[in-house]
């Protein structure tokens, strides 16, 4: 069983339904609701976790087929509102990206929220927006609204040492960032609004960018799928989402979606054969099927989320809820999400 949720304004502020693949009958609304505009939403085996705009900044409830009962808020809470969060692959580890220093946050998880790491020693520049940890969580990736626009460190049992910038920065506040493979992509404000690395140990050398661009405005969200054979950008102004085959680097863009996702695309995700995009316009969420391309526009939620779609994520195949993300998380991560 795959399910699916999108973090969204108004209030629930979280919609979550079942995914077959298209969307089933949507899931009753948690209780207590999320306290403020969610941006971000990550799946671990048995848990949902959002990040939003409100005190605690960050809210997660037990899962299963559903929303169960909320767990207790961290006991030692965000510094400010929530932007991206992500569960590590072994749902160990939840981190988040936040708006005031030091921008990331990472607890240990197990049924609930349990101690906070100290904070990394070199903090990133700003508003953390997106975060990412790698499939065997030895490193963490954050983007972030200042140059180098993205910083990664090690992590063992805590943040180590923070890497080298990359040589080349993206251009722009970074606001989504995915993983995948030995790759790590970052969308972003300015041209080429994607920038992807080889990581090894460190930032190496950035991938020449794609040929056709993924649009000419900004990148919010970027996910790889889990074999990390397909890259997608969530991009603002039509068609919303550029994807692109994956092997060392970018191929030839695919077709754009004959439907395209209604207003600005600020999250996307992978699951399977699947791909789904959380928007600015109604119905806030859109998906299709994807193999070698996208097909055509699966049928609109029966009861779409109340507001702007910011982030979406799967859960994992077979066990009651849990997302490759930005998936989040779809590519080790499709949990890495986006939002303003």
């Amino acid at each position: 069983m795959v399910d699916i949720a999108v973090a969204h304004t108004a209030s629930p502020r979280v919609s979550a339904y079942p995914w077959s693949p298209g969307f089933g009958t949507k899931y009753t609304n948690p209780s207590p609701v999320p306290a403020g505009n969610c941006r971000g939403v990550s799946f671990s085996s048995g848990a949902v976790v959002v990040a939003h705009a409100t005190s605690p900044f960050v809210t997660a409830y037990s899962w299963s087929s559903g929303f169960g009962s909320k767990y207790a808020n961290p006991g030692t809470a965000l510094a400010g509102g929530g932007f991206g969060v992500s569960f590590n692959s072994t749902f160990t580890l939840v981190a988040v990206a936040h708006s005031v220093s030091p921008f990331v946050s990472i607890y240990d998880w197990s049924s609930g929220f349990g101690s906070k790491y100290s904070d990394p020693g070199t903090v990133p520049a700003n508003v953390g927006r997106g975060v990412a940890f790698n499939s065997t969580s030895t490193f963490v990736v954050v983007s972030h609204a200042s140059t180098p626009y993205v910083t990664a460190y090690p992590f063992s049992s805590g943040f180590g040492s923070k890497y080298s910038d990359p040589g080349t920065a993206p251009t722009g506040t970074g606001y989504g960032v995915a993983i995948g493979g030995s790759a790590v992509a970052v969308a972003h404000a300015g041209s080429p609004y994607t920038t992807v690395y080889n990581f090894s140990s460190g930032f190496g050398t950035k991938y020449s960018d794609p040929v056709t661009l993924p649009g000419s405005t900004y990148g919010y969200g970027v996910a790889f799928d889990s074999t990390s054979a397909n890259i997608a950008v969530a991009r603002a102004g039509s068609p919303g989402v550029s994807a692109y085959p994956w092997s060392s680097g970018f191929g030839t863009k695919y077709s754009n979606p004959a439907t395209v996702p209604a207003g600005n695309a600020r999250g996307v995700a992978f699951t399977g054969s699947g791909i789904s995009v959380a928007s600015k316009g109604s119905p806030y969420i859109q998906a299709y099927p994807f193999s070698s391309g996208f097909g055509s526009k699966y049928s609109d939620p029966g009861t779409v989320p109340t507001g702007y779609g910011y982030g979406v994520a799967f859960s994992p195949a077979g066990g009651g809820g849990g997302g490759t993300a930005s998936d989040n998380r779809v590519s080790t991560i499709p949990m890495a999400i986006f939002a303003m």
